[in-house]
This record gives C-alpha cells, sequence and structure tokens, in this order.
C-alpha cells in the first residue's frame, strides 16, 4: 500500500514506523510542516501501561524512549502557605521534542520517508494513496475540509493557559494555587528532562481579563506569571517556546469528539483521523499524547488481524473506530472531569476547602482515582488523611472548632469517612449513610402496616443512620398511587408513630418521612398492576394538580392549573401533614420537591407555562415551592433537621440545569432547609441523562460549595468505595444509598466488613453474625489478592 500520514506528530510517526514494521513493502510518507528534528512544545506525560504496550509492538522505540524518560511517583500541592505531597502515582514525563525526534529517527531508519518543512493542504493532494493518515493536530484541515461526514463536536472551554517552562528543577508533580485580587490561578508543574520543566499557568476567563493579560505580549504574560510564582520558581526564570505566536499566548483548550473517524475520498483513497485530529484531552489527565501513541498500535493491530491489502481498508478502518472509540470515551470523560475540576476550583474549592481536603479533592478529581485506589498507592498519606477528618468531625458533633494536626498520625487504624459522626441540628447521625426513600405501594387507604414496620425496621438494624420512608402523602389526592402512604389524618400518624417507635426501641439509626404531593404524576397504577409505572389508573381516577395545565406523559390525564384558593389548601395540608409527622415522632422530615411532582412542577420551565406571578423567572417559578417550605418549616420543631429534594438537572435543553439547581438550594436555604438533596430527572420523558457511577454527584457538589448548605448524594452509589471518595472530598455530607439497601438491608454493615471496620456496633440480636461476616469479607479481600 502507499500511506501517507499528514502531520508528522506522535501519532502519524509511531503509526508510520509500526506500519513499516508490520510490512517493509509498504511506501510511507510522513508529511511535516516543521523543519528536521525540529519542534514546539515542551513536556509530555503518559502511563506505565501505555509504555507497556509500545514495548509489546516495537521494543526498540520504547527501549530509547525509556532511557530519556523522567520518572515520579510524588504529587506535590502548594497551596494557602502549606506544602502537601503524596506519593505512589507513577508518572513518566519526556520532552516533547525528545519524544518526536526518537520516532523520527526510528522511522528513517525502518524506510519511512520523512518529508519536512510541507504545508499539506488536503488530503487530495496525494490522489495516488491508498490510505491518509490525518493525524494533522487539533485544527486539522482535512477534518474541517469534510466535517459533514465527521461531524466534530468541538467545545472551546473558559480556562485560559499559557505554556510555559523553566530551568528550574521539581522532583515531584506539582500544582500550585496562587490567590490574587481578581482570583485564583494555579500552576501545573513537572520536570520532563534534566534540565527542563514543564510549567502550565492557568486561570478563569474573568480573572486573565480583570488582569489586563488579554492587552499583555508574550513577554509582559511571562513576567506577569514570574512574579506571581515567584516563592516556587526560586530565582529562576520562566520561558516560552511559542515565539512563533502573534499576540498573546494564552489559549483555551478545545474538546475535540468525532462522530466519524474515516472517509473514503473523491479519488477512491480511505481517509482516517487519527491523534488530536479526532479527540482531545485536557493536560490536567495528562493523556493526549497516550491516546495518539494506542491509536496508531490499534489501527496497525487491526491490519496484522485483517490483512493489510488496500481491499481490506474499510472494514480495518470500522473496526479500528469500534476499537478505539469507546477508549477514547473513557479517557476523555476522566479528562473531563479533571478539566471542569480546574476551572471551577477557583469558585468552589481554593477558599472553601482547607489544605487537606483541597488536596483530597484534587487528587480524586477525575473520579477514576477512588479512595481505596489512593490506599494502594500511599497507604500512610490516606490513613494520615482519614484521622484529620475524623478528628473535624468529631470537634463538629461536639460544637468545637478541630485542631491542626500533622498528617502522619500516630499508629492505630483510622475511622473510614462514611463511618464519621454528622450533627444537624440537635440530630447526631452516626455515619454519613442514608437509606433512601424508596417507593413500596403497599398501604392501604393511606395507612401503613406490617409491611413498613418490616421494610424499614430492618434496615434500621442495618447500620445506617437515618432510615427515610418513602414519599408519604399530603391528601388522598396527592398521592401517585392508590397505594402510597399518608399523613392526612390520625389513624396514618398512628401507623406511623408504631413503626417511629419500633426504629427507636430497637436501633440506633434515626428515621426520617419524606412529604410530597404527586401533583401532575398522581393517579396512576402500582408498578405491578394494571398499565404500569405512569400510566393512568383504569378506574377510580382522581383530580391533579400541577403548576399549568400539562400532562406528565403525552395523551396522559390533563392536571388542572393551581389556583390560588388550590395554593392555598395544598399548603394547608402540607402543614397538617408535617405535624402529624413530629407527632409521630419522626427524627428528620424532608419536602419533596423534585421528579417532577406538584412542587417540582413549579420549579422547572418544562413544566411551568403561566403567566402569573408564579410563572417565567426561576425567582417566579420559586415563589409557592418557597412559601410552601417556609410554612412546614415552622410546623416542624425546631430541634429537627429538615431537607428538600430537588432535581438539579432536568436532563432536557431548556429546562433546569445545574447552575439553575444552585439558585433554586440557595433559596430553600433561605426558607429554612438544612440540607438539600440532589437528585436529578424524572421531570420530563424526554430525559436524556448521563449515567454512571456516583452521576449525580457532581450536582451535590456544585451545591454544596457554591450554595454554601450540606448535601446528600444520590444515585448509583453501591459500595463504601464510593462512600468514602464523596464524604472525604466534601462533595457531600450524606450518601443516600437505595437499590443496595432493598438488596440487602444490612448494606451498611456488609460493606464496613468488607473495608475491614470492624468497631461497628452491631444489634445484639445479630451480633453472633458479625465475626463470621467479617471473617468472609477478609477471606475474600485475601482471594482477590492472589
Amino acid at each position: 500500500m502507499k500511506i501517507v500520514c499528514i502531520g508528522g506528530g506522535p501519532a502519524g510517526l509511531y503509526f508510520a514506523l509500526l506500519m513499516k514494521q508490520l510490512n517493509p513493502a509498504h511506501q510511507i510518507q510522513v508529511i511535516e510542516r516543521n523543519r528536521p528534528y525540529d519542534t514546539f512544545g515542551w513536556g509530555v506525560v503518559f502511563s506505565d501501561a501505555t509504555m507497556d504496550r509500545m514495548r509489546e509492538w516495537d521494543a526498540v522505540t520504547a527501549d530509547q524512549i525509556q532511557q530519556a524518560f523522567n520518572h515520579w511517583d510524588d504529587i506535590e500541592l502548594l497551596f494557602k502557605g502549606r506544602t502537601i505531597r503524596s506519593g505512589g502515582h507513577g508518572f513518566v514525563g519526556i520532552g516533547r521534542k525528545k519524544l518526536l525526534n526518537i520516532l523520527q529517527a526510528r522511522c528513517e531508519a525502518l524506510g519511512v520517508e520523512l518529508v519536512f518543512e510541507t504545508d499539506a493542504e488536503s488530503d487530495l493532494q496525494y490522489p495516488d494513496a491508498d490510505l491518509v493518515i490525518a493525524s494533522d493536530g487539533i485544527n486539522s484541515r482535512v477534518r474541517m475540509q469534510y466535517a459533514q461526514t465527521f461531524r466534530p463536536d468541538i467545545v472551546t472551554r473558559p480556562n485560559r493557559y499559557i505554556w510555559l517552562g523553566t530551568q528550574r528543577l521539581y522532583d515531584a508533580f506539582t500544582f500550585d494555587f496562587q490567590r490574587t485580587e481578581h482570583g485564583w490561578f494555579q500552576a501545573h508543574i513537572y520536570k520532563f528532562d534534566e534540565s527542563t520543566t514543564t510549567f502550565i499557568v492557568e486561570c478563569p476567563e474573568q480573572v486573565w481579563l480583570a488582569h489586563g493579560l488579554d492587552q499583555a505580549d508574550q513577554a509582559d504574560s511571562i513576567a506577569f506569571c514570574e512574579r506571581l510564582f515567584a516563592n516556587t520558581l526560586q530565582g529562576e526564570k520562566l520561558m516560552t517556546n511559542a515565539r512563533h505566536l502573534r499576540g498573546s499566548a494564552w489559549l483555551n483548550f478545545q474538546r475535540v469528539v468525532c462522530e466519524q473517524w474515516w472517509l473514503k475520498n473523491a479519488h477512491g483513497s480511505h481517509v482516517v483521523l487519527m491523534g488530536d485530529a479526532v479527540h482531545t484531552a485536557h493536560f490536567a489527565i495528562g493523556s493526549g499524547t497516550k491516546l495518539a501513541l494506542e491509536d496508531a498500535i490499534e489501527l496497525v493491530q487491526q491490519f496484522k488481524l485483517l490483512g493489510d491489502e488496500p481491499a481490506r481498508l474499510g472494514e480495518v478502518l470500522a473496526c479500528y473506530q469500534a476499537a478505539r472509540s469507546i477508549e477514547t470515551l473513557r479517557i476523555q470523560n476522566a479528562a473531563w472531569n479533571a478539566m471542569e475540576w480546574f476551572e471551577v476550583c477557583g469558585a468552589r474549592y481554593c477558599d472553601q476547602l482547607e489544605p487537606e481536603q483541597f488536596m483530597y479533592s484534587m487528587l480524586t478529581r477525575s473520579q477514576r482515582i477512588s479512595h481505596e485506589n489512593l490506599r494502594l498507592r500511599d497507604a500512610a498519606w490516606l490513613e494520615g488523611y482519614e484521622r484529620w477528618f475524623a478528628q473535624r468531625a468529631q470537634a463538629a458533633l461536639a460544637g468545637g472548632a478541630a485542631q491542626p494536626m500533622a498528617l502522619q498520625a500516630p499508629a492505630g487504624k483510622p475511622v473510614p469517612p462514611m463511618f464519621t459522626p454528622l450533627r444537624v441540628r440537635d440530630l447526631r447521625l452516626k455515619n454519613r449513610v442514608v437509606v433512601s426513600p424508596m417507593a413500596q405501594y403497599s398501604a392501604a387507604d393511606g395507612v401503613v402496616g406490617d409491611y413498613h414496620l418490616v421494610h424499614l425496621g430492618a434496615r434500621a438494624l442495618g447500620g445506617a443512620a437515618l432510615v427515610m420512608a418513602e414519599m408519604t402523602c399530603t391528601s388522598p389526592e396527592a398521592r401517585i398511587t392508590p397505594g402510597c402512604p399518608g399523613l392526612w389524618n390520625d389513624t396514618q400518624a398512628q401507623a406511623w408513630g408504631r413503626i417511629v417507635q419500633w426504629v427507636h426501641a430497637n436501633s440506633d439509626a434515626a428515621i426520617g418521612v419524606q412529604i410530597g404531593h404527586a401533583g401532575p404524576k398522581g393517579s396512576t397504577c402500582v408498578p405491578w398492576q394494571g398499565g404500569g409505572m405512569d400510566q393512568a389508573l383504569p378506574d377510580g381516577n382522581w383530580g391533579l394538580l400541577a403548576a399549568s395545565a400539562r400532562p406528565y406523559l403525552a395523551g396522559g390525564q390533563v392536571p388542572r392549573a393551581m389556583s390560588r384558593a388550590d395554593m392555598d389548601r395544598v399548603k394547608t395540608d402540607f402543614i397538617a401533614a408535617a405535624g402529624r409527622a413530629a407527632e409521630a415522632g419522626f427524627d428528620w422530615l424532608e419536602l419533596h420537591c423534585a421528579h417532577g411532582y406538584l412542587l417540582s412542577s413549579f420549579i422547572s420551565p418544562l413544566t411551568n407555562h403561566r403567566e402569573d406571578e408564579y410563572g417565567g423567572s426561576l425567582e417566579n417559578r420559586l415563589r409557592y415551592p418557597l412559601e410552601v417550605c417556609a410554612a412546614v418549616r415552622g410546623a416542624w420543631p425546631a430541634d429537627r433537621p429538615m431537607s428538600v429534594r430537588i432535581s438539579a438537572h432536568d436532563w432536557v435543553d431548556g429546562g433546569l440545569t445545574p447552575a439553575d439547581a444552585v439558585e433554586v438550594a440557595r433559596a430553600f436555604k433561605a426558607a429554612g432547609a438544612d440540607l438539600i438533596d440532589v437528585s436529578s430527572g424524572q421531570v420530563s420523558p424526554e430525559q436524556k441523562p448521563t449515567y454512571g457511577r456516583m452521576y449525580q454527584t457532581p450536582f451535590a457538589d456544585r451545591i454544596r460549595q457554591e450554595a454554601g448548605i450540606a448535601t446528600m448524594a444520590v444515585g448509583a452509589i453501591s459500595e463504601a468505595d464510593h462512600v468514602n471518595s464523596i464524604i472525604a472530598a466534601g462533595r457531600a455530607d450524606l450518601c443516600a444509598v437505595g437499590r443496595p439497601h432493598l438488596a440487602n438491608p444490612a448494606w451498611t454493615l456488609a460493606e464496613a466488613a468488607r473495608i475491614g471496620h470492624t468497631p461497628i456496633a452491631w444489634p445484639k440480636q445479630l451480633v453472633s453474625g458479625k465475626s463470621q461476616m467479617e471473617a468472609l469479607a477478609q477471606r475474600a479481600a485475601q482471594q482477590a489478592v492472589k
């Protein structure tokens, strides 16, 4: 085959040498606009795993790169006058110029033709090529030429960064955060050869503008950064190798994702994108070069598997895209999380978090590194952090302030973050685990019975600090289904009181109730009866209320838009239900303002189309839910906590956004809420959520930091490692665990045994099973290691 690689970066060069090595008969050219052995850029970072793959495919190149590597294990944070270091992270760095020079020399040795100082305008310049590799970078001309086919999704991110270098050498991957009168800057610093260090400075656009850096030339920008980071530079200068760029050298990162990766052009040549031309990964995770090299490996592997004749090109490229697109999306998602963390850290974390917790949050920013993964990397650092966190939690429980302590704490196993206590008003929770309110649809005329006693009682014995009863309705018309429980009469309150008394008498768990009104999602079938979930009852329907006369499902029962009289009556029902909940002895009350139910229908612009003072702006849409919240808070005892559940994201264009959710949380905080239970979705059947483990936690994190109120994280939290990571990073104060508690009422006790937290107390009637569960968990852990 005749192959042309447009662009002499890592992707094009590495593919060329591997393909030439696979079959020396191939004619391969690499077209590069720069001069021979000349390049721009400082250091690049990739992983040991990438090196292992490179060694499998070409040991000669891998050995040369290995010899030029700088390897380090430590990450060091410089923040608020503190220096904190954690080890075991395993990075490798190499100068971009050195890497490309190694690849160029290897290409020449194998017979690849390198064509320098040639600027390829288009793939059509090479009509006799069987295959054109478009490895022409983030601003790929080939990708732009065929944008309708490749369908790129290009997002320009808000932060500004400048890529510099220094001759000061660092022995750790260093992050330096500096506050100015206009906001925060951060530097990403890592050594890549024996004399030079990469020094990337980053800040939000508004901070950059406030300092006038949009008007600064490169020399002025470098001088500014030297002054700002003088403490860490220790007299060394910053350098640029981007003198070829006009104007400011500050850039915005562009995230590139392409729907299609290859095509056949007008000459019949196959053209495929590779490296930054098809996908980018932010430098916060350092994986752009890794992706490029692994692209090259995968494409050559497909040729090896399927054949490297021109007739097989279509099949090979289709298999290549299928194999690489999933893996690159996984890396891009992790990089996106890390990138977003650095974009918002000035507003969300730098001022709010103490250095110890800030370090933990930074280390786990991509959500690929979990609590137990940190233990594998640096057990001493993590145990020290766990002691610090536990001490703060204990001090907060007592109402005092935690005293500073060294991260290297005395011997003895610390308490995992999920098992630290929390105080909310006068209620003291023994740990951070909550049994989610989960609808059971098993009440009769709103009255709970033995089933609920067993259901909630079993979970109260299972180790969680707080057990939440399902949404309990404020009137017969407020029910979702005929099987929903209520608190609209004294008989129902007495039935609940029996369960509350049992929980208090037989466990050390607190018990809470969630009160709500189904609104437009009411008068539907119990999920296992009739038409199924969200389907209207075949008979016996009751009238529905909502912010606007819009059904939840197309063709469904249409609710009546609430009048002021309706609002007054429903508010009175909520007040009465809160009073009955207090009389029943509940420790915690939650107001349900999520998932498209009545109060949620006012908040979301998807469901509120009113033209009066309760519609339009977010302030107006919140007016009635806040009125109810304040009234319920007034009816609920002052010493007991009250939370509000919200949908922080509608997952529909034009719906409520996470930024809106911060304002919603602030408003409920002002109305008396102690905590926001942060869920999302279920407001519209048109929703398109992005699912994944802990997928709703970022919403809880944002609300906690920006609105300044405690939060409860929910959604795909299924193991202790998730809970520990969320609580330790300060992303939420509590974690609600739902489906795992349906499968195992003693989920919390089981997870404690699994992670080796043996001090946890078991109910006296069950304690004989404790040692066996712990022994089984220990044995399973040992087998996993083997």
